[in-house]
């Protein structure tokens, strides 16, 4: 190839004044720049022409190898160079290894154009192009052939470039019997989550986006993601609840967000004196169900009286809700609550409270009443004047009264 570019070299340093070894690189990068924008003016103009298209992969296909044919067309155009550099300078280098770092750069390239082409699968399978008769499918499920043919793109790629390497394959698979034992032990834990993580892909207890609860644990939220190793779960109070896809094989998990009603379940206490009123205010409430435009009739509908207990007379409600958002629900029993309130007014009966009624017997009443009447006069009797006060006839006199007598009884002696 020296001895071929060896007239334009000479031509180009005469009429130029070019050094000789200049003109290549500057010729393989002029052809690289046009190159690129023929890919540029392909690509991008192409691709919205495409995406106007009944068809569901040709602009993915062109969206994928947008940006890596450009990075490649440049990459290759500066491996050249330098390879022609080693060349004409007769530096330590072989042939052979430069065309190997081509095929690596190559290979890494094509990886780059088959990840890009995996995203731009999932994007078409999550939103089919309009008109197109193919109908989405949910977000877990493209998620999990994604990751899935990702992750074959990846292997293959591994595999050419060990090839291209100079590492056989066949040593490779004769340790994988050995190595996978000793990976499986190492790794059982990881290894256990990836295939629950398969699992929950393939069996679809659930998806993102979906509400799910475990009365086994303390899990109860939104599923925001589900990876092959962690299930991210968004809690009602907003906090990020990373879950092992191992535990799933193991506990048992709700899904709430795939019911197709959603119930009103209470027990009415009436009070015990409204026992007549009873069969009336079942019937109103009855009634007033079956009028209830939010309350779906198709499904089971029960009031009844199903009880006496300890202080209520108990009825019991059983309906079904048309929808399944929590919110709306939640408004739909406020009304229905409110509405058997004023059935209750309306027929003069009312919720019952837990009260204990004691009887006593009017003897034993009688008795204890003047029972406390004497002892409090007892108690009377029995207290001790207060000091100073009148004494009545016969009394002792007190320590202090004797004192003072004492003291007069002197005094009147001085004086005689």
């Amino acid at each position: 190839m020296l001895e071929l570019l060896a007239p334009l070299e000479a031509f180009a340093k005469d009429h130029l004044g070019l050094p000789h070894w200049l003109l290549a690189p500057l010729l393989i990068l002029a052809v690289a720049l046009l190159a690129d924008l023929t890919a540029w003016l392909i690509t991008w103009r192409l691709g919205p022409l495409l995406q106007r298209t009944r068809s569901r992969w040709d602009d993915a296909v062109v969206m994928a190898f947008r940006r890596p044919l450009r990075v490649w067309i440049w990459g290759f155009a500066l491996l050249s160079v330098a390879a022609f550099l080693v060349a004409r300078f007769e530096l330590d280098w072989s042939d052979g290894e430069a065309i190997k770092i081509r095929s690596l750069f190559t290979l890494l390239m094509l990886a780059w154009v088959g990840l890009r082409m995996v995203k731009q699968v999932e994007q078409r399978l999550l939103f089919p192009p309009p008109g197109h008769p193919a109908k989405p499918i949910d977000a877990s499920s493209a998620s999990a052939i994604s990751k899935v043919v990702g992750a074959s793109v990846l292997v293959v790629v591994s595999l050419l470039a060990l090839e291209r390497l100079g590492v056989q394959l066949s040593g490779i698979l004769a340790f994988g019997g050995v190595g996978g034992i000793m990976v499986g032990f190492a790794a059982r834990d990881v290894l256990a989550n990836f295939f629950s993580g398969l699992a929950v892909h393939l069996d679809d207890p659930f998806k993102v986006g979906d509400w799910i609860r475990s009365p086994d644990r303390e899990i109860e939220g939104v599923v925001e993601d589900i990876g092959w190793r962690l299930t991210r779960i968004r809690t009602f109070d907003s906090r990020l609840l990373f879950v092992p896809n191992s535990a799933f094989s193991t506990i048992t998990v709700e899904n709430p967000s795939r019911m197709h009603h959603r119930r009103i379940f209470q027990t009415l206490g009436l009070r015990y004196q409204d026992m007549t009123q009873v069969r009336a205010v079942v019937a109103a409430i009855r009634e007033m169900l079956e009028s209830h435009e939010y309350i779906d009739h198709d499904q089971p509908m029960l009031v009844n009286f199903t009880g006496v207990g300890e202080h209520t007379l108990d009825v019991m409600l059983h309906v079904y809700t048309a929808t399944t958002d929590w919110a709306e629900h939640q408004d739909i029993q406020q009304d229905v609550l409110l509405r058997i309130a004023d059935i209750l007014d309306e027929h003069d009966a009312a919720l019952a409270l837990p009260v204990r009624e004691l009887t006593l017997n009017q003897a034993i009443a009688l008795e204890a009443s003047e029972h406390d009447t004497s002892s409090s006069d007892n108690a009377a009797a029995e207290r001790p004047p207060e000091p100073g006060g009148d004494q009545p006839k016969g009394q002792g006199k007190l320590r202090g009264d004797e004192a003072a007598s004492s003291s007069s009884n002197a005094t009147q002696d001085n004086d005689a």
